[in-house]
């Protein structure tokens, strides 16, 4: 019987080990990206991205968590302005501070405080189609950074940019919606 357990505990650990050395293969940084086109001038697109503030009226996790309390800091829009939240399970804690932003491209640092702590880079890039008389944008929305060894492993069971990237979908259609009234 001994014996029995010990053989099962040590392909348990072999398993472990073969699982973690795989996960320790995986690329060292990630990214996550959707695109759609807006039928209107990045110009229009624009306020709505780098006012944080706009932010609450298309993004898709605003909405998971009525209770979440917000804090808005620095500048009103656009460069330096901040935005810290902290919710229930679904949302956890975090800060994202606009570190640049044109016409073209508005870019996030993001830090995630709860559940688990990262620190990564958003941006959403506008870029102009069409002509005159048929105006539209093509938005893309990402986020990338560095995928340490715990997201490695988490990876492993759980297909993260399946999962962001259908919040990412939901944000982009939501934010199509406003910015084509």
């Amino acid at each position: 019987m001994l014996e029995t357990i010990a053989i099962i505990a040590l392909v348990i650990v072999v398993l472990l080990v073969v699982v973690l050395a795989y996960a320790a293969t995986r690329p060292d940084t990630f990214r996550v990206q959707r695109s759609t086109t807006i039928a209107t001038s990045p110009e229009k697109i624009f306020p709505l991205v780098s006012d944080l503030r706009s932010h609450g009226a298309w993004s898709p996790w605003e909405h998971k968590d009525p209770g979440m309390k917000r804090t808005y800091s620095g500048a009103a829009s656009g460069k330096g302005a901040v935005y810290e939240w902290d919710g229930n399970k679904n949302i956890g804690q975090g800060r994202m501070e606009v570190t640049d932003a044109s016409p073209s491209k508005v870019v996030f640092k993001m830090d995630f405080l709860k559940p688990f702590e990262a620190h990564h880079t958003a941006e959403i890039a506008m870029e102009p189609k069409g002509d005159a008389t048929n105006v539209a944008t093509h938005v893309t929305w990402a986020i990338y950074g560095s995928n340490r060894f715990l997201g490695k492993v988490m990876a492993l069971v759980c297909n993260v940019d399946k999962m962001i990237g259908r919040e990412f979908e939901t944000g982009l259609a939501n934010l199509k919606v406003i910015a084509e009234k």
